[in-house]
């Protein structure tokens, strides 16, 4: 769910002070404590602020942007749509600089997108017909930015993760099809969720009380994200509308491959968000793979444990306090990633 932004201004919830420990014995479950990434940002072009779509919530236009960074080698490539956190309430799409370029530096078009948020009065409905808008845009615009049409995936880190996971639950589904370029596909051949939630009512069930009753406050962003500005209820009850938000409801024989990745000490998201939503890709056979980082929190956030703090951001490959790779920055980490992706590709 959450994730901070410069400061982690616009953070409401409490993180959590104890976390129940979940099932891993059908995950893959590891140490991240290697050495960290590096980039080539030489062998990349980039270009900024390309306003993808200009939706209008509640009377209001809003001029969508998104970055693209592009491998200067021949060639179309396959791309990577990225989806930024930011607890609902924020979605800045220059972030995770450094884990963008690495993905980039792999040989991947990557293009980080911004989205509406309840700050605008959206619900995840209009986020996600954002993120299908980008997919599309960037589809109908391939040999401007040397796409490779056919091998598309969508990666989101805590709400962008989320995002991630109802995009690709919803492959096929037009319902959230539209704006502009509405011939053009909006399907992707796989989602890698970090840290994503997925059913809202449990967000917090990994947690102690203080934490559960933040995260299930009535009218809170979390609340707003499921029942749109204004709301007085809460996430807490699983009702018809927190069901249709949650990507297990949505999964189908056109579900591509998902690999999720979860801290087993995250904070801020319960750990067995994505387990359950991992258990049910599995039980309708889709290719789905989930792996624990053992020691992790909520991505290269800086939380003092049960401090009751808001998180604050830092550079992707600055090292940690002990001197090591931050966990969701090293090579072995984002190995998984590129290896998922490059395993999807014919």
């Amino acid at each position: 769910m959450p994730s901070a932004g410069p400061g982690g201004e616009g953070l409401n919830i409490v993180e959590a002070k104890t976390i129940k420990k979940t099932d891993t014995s059908t995950s893959t479950v590891i140490d991240p404590d290697g050495p960290a990434i590096t980039c080539d940002t030489s062998a990349v072009s980039t270009t900024h602020d390309i306003t993808y779509s200009s939706p209008t919530t509640h009377g209001a236009k809003t001029d969508l942007k998104l970055d693209i960074q592009v491998p200067r080698s021949a060639g179309r490539k396959p791309l990577v749509v990225f989806i930024t956190g930011g607890e609902w309430v924020m979605a800045e799409r220059t972030g995770n600089l450094d884990q963008r370029t690495y993905i980039a530096d792999q040989g991947y078009a990557v293009a980080s997108v911004q989205y509406r948020t309840t700050t605008s009065g959206a619900t995840y409905k209009d986020a996600l017909a954002d993120v299908k808008s980008a997919l599309r845009y960037l589809r109908a615009n391939a040999a401007t930015y040397g796409i490779d049409t056919d091998h598309v995936f969508v990666w989101g880190q805590s709400a962008g993760g989320y995002l991630a996971a109802m995009t690709g639950v919803t492959n096929g589904d037009t319902a959230y099809d539209v704006g502009d370029h509405l011939d053009q596909s909006s399907e992707v051949q796989g989602v890698v969720d970090e840290f994503g939630p997925a059913n809202l009512s449990k967000i917090a069930s990994d947690y102690d009380q203080a934490a559960q009753d933040s995260n299930y406050a009535a009218g809170n962003s979390a609340a707003q994200w499921v029942y749109g500005p204004a709301t007085t209820r809460s996430v807490r009850e699983y009702t018809s509308e927190v069901a249709a938000a949650d990507p297990a409801t949505h999964i189908s024989s056109s579900t591509p491959p998902f690999l999720l990745l979860h801290g087993s000490a995250d904070r801020l998201v319960s750990p067995s968000q994505t387990l359950n939503l991992f258990t049910a890709l599995k039980d309708k056979g889709v290719d789905a793979q989930r792996v624990v980082l053992t020691g992790a929190g909520h991505g290269d956030l800086s939380i003092p444990a049960g401090s009751g703090a808001s998180p604050s951001t830092s550079s992707a490959s600055d090292a940690s306090s002990d001197g090591g790779a931050k966990p969701w920055s090293t090579k072995e980490t984002m190995g998984y990633i590129t290896d998922f992706l490059a395993g999807h590709i014919d």
